[in-house]
């Protein structure tokens, strides 16, 4: 694996063979990769163990974290309310629903909480932690989309319109998707459960 030193008391008949083509040599390479191998085997399961032990420790005994379950039992999710009326490709209607999910996130991280169980970081943890369960709904146009948010708004869920810029598809200032949540499902259900999957 080192490169090859010529002692200057013995005269060098052969020419010496240089350090990268001694390394890759079957007696060589094939040991070199094994061990390799393993030593990263042992790396990423150390590292996993020490990633899950942290994972056990920062919940409370007892309460175990799940996909579908969440917090005392919970579930959570945020819905993205979609304007059909717009006619927009699934493109612009993908950005759109990225826009209102990341728009909510910020806001809700950044301004303060007005629920009565739940501030809104704990809330957004609480949801990450259940794997961040967003559903995309349809609604026909601006006037149901706005009745949604005003029933969203009176049951005390959070809400985001996205407005759009009109760059593209749509006219500046179109809004585009509606973002309800995260939430209890229930409560969100109760807002949207006539809505139909996009």
């Amino acid at each position: 694996m080192f490169p090859f030193r010529r002692n200057p008391s013995q005269p060098s008949k052969n020419r010496e063979e240089p350090w990268l083509a001694a390394s890759l040599r079957p007696e060589n390479f094939l040991p070199g990769l094994v061990i390799g191998f393993l030593l990263g085997l042992f790396i990423d399961l150390t590292a996993s163990n020490r990633s899950s032990s942290k994972g056990k420790s920062s919940f409370p005994s007892g309460k175990h974290q799940s996909v579908v379950s969440c917090g005392n039992g919970e579930e959570l999710k945020m819905v993205l309310i979609v304007r059909q009326d717009l006619r927009m490709g699934a493109g612009k209607i993908a950005s759109q629903c990225a826009h209102a999910a990341t728009g909510m996130y910020a806001e809700m991280s950044q301004r303060p909480s007005n629920l009565s169980s739940f501030s809104h970081r704990s809330l957004l943890r609480q949801w990450e932690q259940c794997g961040q369960p967003k559903i995309v709904l349809s609604c026909k146009n601006q006037q149901e989309m706005n009745k949604m948010k005003e029933t969203a708004d009176r049951c005390g869920l959070p809400t985001f319109v996205v407005s759009d810029a009109g760059r593209t598809q749509v006219q500046a200032g179109s809004r585009t998707v509606l973002a309800i949540g995260p939430g209890r499902k229930a409560d969100i259900d109760s807002v949207t459960g006539k809505l139909r999957l996009l």
